[in-house]
C-alpha cells in the first residue's frame, strides 16, 4: 500500500484574538487521530521574539517547554493535552526565528548575488518550516495555526506563505477560518457582518476558506449559517458553530456532532480508515460531569490575576481531580498579598496547597509563608520549580535555623545560599534560550512518596530554571527531616525533596504540569489530589 502523502490544514482567525483557534485545531486533530491518522499541530506566532522564553507572563501567558527544550506558546500545551503526543521546537515557529534563519543564510553567502526579500526568501523559509512537519516527522496530517488575526501587518508573510502552499499542494491543503458572530443585547440580534468582513480580508490576500467556524455565545440558526455560506462562498455544511461550553474538552465532541472531521477528510481526500473512537475521551467527560464532591486547592503565585500564566498547572489539577472523582475548587492566591496576619484566613479551609513557579524576588516571601503554613499544619503540599526552591528556603530558615537563608537569585549576599546558580549558568550572559531546558532523567528513592506516586525508579521530566538545590547543605537537610527523593543520575542535581513525616509534602525542581494530558494525568498531581481528598476528611 502506497504511503499516504501528508495533508495540511491551515487555521486562521478573524475579528478578534483569543477566540480559540488552538482549541479548534486541537479538537480537529483529536478527531482525525481517533480515526487512525497520525496528527500534529504547529503554531506560527507573528512576533519578532525568537521564542516566548523572555516574555513576561502578563504579556503572553504561560511559556510551555517541550521535551527537546524549546520554549513555546501555551497553545502547544493544548495540543499535547488533547493528542497525548509530544511536540518539539518544530511545532512553534515565530517571525523572529524565520528572520534569524534567513539573515544567517544571507551572512553565510547562501543568497550570494541575490537581493533578499520578504517574497520569496522569508515566505520560502516559512513554507520550509511548515513542510518539515510532514517531511521530517512523517505525520499524516499537519494542522498549522496562524497566530493573531487576518489583517494584522505581522501576519501577512505567514498568510502569503500558506496561500502559496495551497496552490502547490492542491487538494492536500485546506483552510479553516475561525471568526466571531457577536450578539447585540440592544437589538437582540446575532450579527454576521464582522464574519463577512473578516472573510473579505482573507479573500483580499488570495485565500478562500474551505470551512468557517463561527464562535458564538448563542446557537446559530440554519438560516443564519446559510446566509454566511452564501456571502462567504463556503458550502452550507462547512459552516460550523463553536458555542461556549463548560469545559474545553467538550469541544471535540461538539465538532464531531457537526461532522468537522468528515468535512476535512472529504476536502483533503483522505480515505476513511474507521469511525472516530472517542470512548476514553467520553469516559473522561462523564467522570468530570458526574463528580459531585469537591477538592479544595489553593494555588499560590504572583501572576494569579492572569490564570493563563498557570494554564498547564490548572489543567493538570483538573485532570487529576476528575480521575479522583472530584470537582476542582481552586483558589488563586496572590503571594504578594500574603502576610503572617492574614495567611490563616486565606488558607485555613483548603485541602491542599501548591506553590507555583516563577522568576524574580516579588512575591517570594509570601510563597515562603505559604510553604510554612502547609508544613506546620500538615496540609498536603506540592512545590513546583521556584515553589520547590522556596520550600527549601523555608525549611532552612525555620527548621535548620539558618538565619537569612535564601536563594542567591533573591539575595546575592545571603550567608546560606541553599539555592544557588547552577555551575553551567555562571558564564552565561544572554537571557533567551539559555536556561536548563527540556527533559532530564530523575532517579527516585524507593520507599518515598515520589516513588509511590510514579511506581517506578527512573522518570524523565521537563525543566526550566537557572538555579538549583545547593548540595553543600544536603546532609543538614536530611538530618533534620527533609530528604532528597529524586536525583539526576548524571549530575547529582536534587530534583525532588520531601518530608517523610508530613502527610504529603513533595517539591520538585521540574515542571510536572507539562506532561499531564487528558488521557494520561500526571502521577504527582494524581498523588497530590489523592492526599488532598484524604485531608478533606480531617
Amino acid at each position: 500500500m502506497a504511503e499516504l502523502e501528508t495533508r495540511y490544514v491551515f487555521v486562521t482567525g478573524g475579528v478578534a484574538s483569543s477566540l480559540g483557534k488552538g482549541v479548534i485545531a486541537a479538537s480537529l486533530a483529536k478527531l482525525l487521530q481517533s480515526r487512525g491518522y497520525s496528527v500534529t499541530i504547529q503554531k506560527l506566532d507573528p512576533y519578532l521574539n525568537i521564542d516566548p522564553g523572555t516574555l513576561n507572563p502578563y504579556e503572553h501567558g504561560e511559556c510551555y517547554v517541550t521535551d527537546d527544550g524549546a520554549e513555546t506558546d501555551l497553545d502547544l500545551g493544548h495540543y499535547e493535552r488533547f493528542l497525548n503526543v509530544p511536540t518539539s521546537q518544530d511545532n512553534n515557529v515565530t517571525t523572529g526565528r524565520i528572520y534569524r534563519n534567513v539573515i544567517t543564510k544571507e551572512r553565510k553567502g547562501e543568497y550570494l548575488g541575490k537581493t533578499v526579500q520578504i517574497v520569496p526568501h522569508i515566505t520560502d523559509e516559512i513554507k520550509r518550516n511548515i513542510m518539515l512537519m510532514g517531511t521530517r516527522h512523517k505525520f499524516d496530517v499537519v494542522i498549522t495555526e496562524i497566530g493573531g488575526t487576518v489583517g494584522d501587518i505581522e501576519s501577512l508573510p505567514f498568510i502569503e506563505s500558506v496561500r502559496q502552499l495551497k496552490w502547490e499542494l492542491g487538494y492536500r491543503a485546506m483552510f479553516i477560518h475561525l471568526t466571531l458572530v457577536p450578539y447585540l443585547n440592544a437589538s437582540h440580534e446575532l450579527k454576521t457582518k464582522p464574519t463577512q468582513h473578516s472573510v473579505k480580508a482573507l479573500l483580499e490576500n488570495g485565500i478562500q476558506p474551505d470551512v468557517l467556524v463561527l464562535r458564538s455565545e448563542h446557537d446559530l440558526s440554519i438560516e443564519l449559517r446559510k446566509k454566511v455560506a452564501r456571502f462567504c462562498n463556503v458550502d452550507p455544511d462547512a459552516v460550523v458553530q463553536s458555542i461556549d461550553v463548560k469545559s474545553i474538552y467538550e469541544v471535540p465532541i461538539k465538532m464531531k456532532e457537526q461532522h468537522l472531521d468528515e468535512i476535512a477528510m472529504r476536502k483533503l481526500q483522505l480515505p476513511v480508515k474507521h469511525d472516530a473512537d472517542l470512548a476514553d475521551w467520553i469516559n473522561f467527560l462523564e467522570k468530570q460531569k458526574n463528580a459531585t464532591k469537591k477538592v479544595h486547592i489553593a494555588l499560590v503565585g504572583k501572576y494569579v490575576e492572569l490564570p493563563d500564566a498557570y494554564k498547564s498547572i490548572i489543567e493538570s489539577l483538573n485532570h487529576a481531580s476528575t480521575y479522583n472523582d472530584r470537582k476542582l475548587l481552586l483558589d488563586l492566591v496572590h503571594s504578594e498579598n500574603i502576610t503572617e496576619d492574614n495567611i490563616d484566613s486565606k488558607l485555613k479551609d483548603v485541602d491542599g496547597i501548591i506553590v507555583a513557579p516563577g522568576f524574580g524576588q516579588r512575591g517570594t516571601e509570601g510563597k515562603i509563608l505559604a510553604v510554612k503554613y502547609a508544613r506546620e499544619n500538615n496540609i498536603p503540599f506540592l512545590g513546583i520549580c521556584l515553589g520547590m526552591q522556596m520550600s527549601v528556603v523555608e525549611f532552612a530558615r525555620n527548621v535548620l535555623k539558618f538565619d537569612k537563608a535564601n536563594s542567591s537569585e533573591m539575595d546575592h549576599s545571603t550567608p546560606y545560599p541553599v539555592i544557588d546558580l547552577m555551575e553551567s549558568q555562571k558564564n552565561i550572559t544572554n537571557m533567551g534560550g539559555t536556561m536548563r531546558l527540556g527533559a532530564y532523567d530523575c532517579k527516585l528513592v524507593k520507599g518515598t512518596k515520589a516513588f509511590e506516586a510514579y511506581g517506578k525508579e527512573l522518570v524523565r521530566e521537563r525543566h526550566r530554571h537557572r538555579y538549583e538545590y545547593n548540595n553543600k547543605y544536603l546532609a543538614d537537610y536530611e538530618k533534620a527531616g527533609m530528604i532528597a527523593s529524586g536525583i539526576n543520575p548524571d549530575t547529582g542535581l536534587v530534583e525532588i525533596v520531601e518530608i517523610p513525616t508530613h502527610k504529603w509534602f513533595v517539591s520538585c525542581q521540574f515542571h510536572p504540569e507539562y506532561s499531564s494530558t487528558v488521557l494520561k494525568p500526571h502521577p504527582l498531581f494524581m498523588a497530590f489530589i489523592k492526599a488532598a481528598i484524604t485531608n478533606t476528611k480531617k
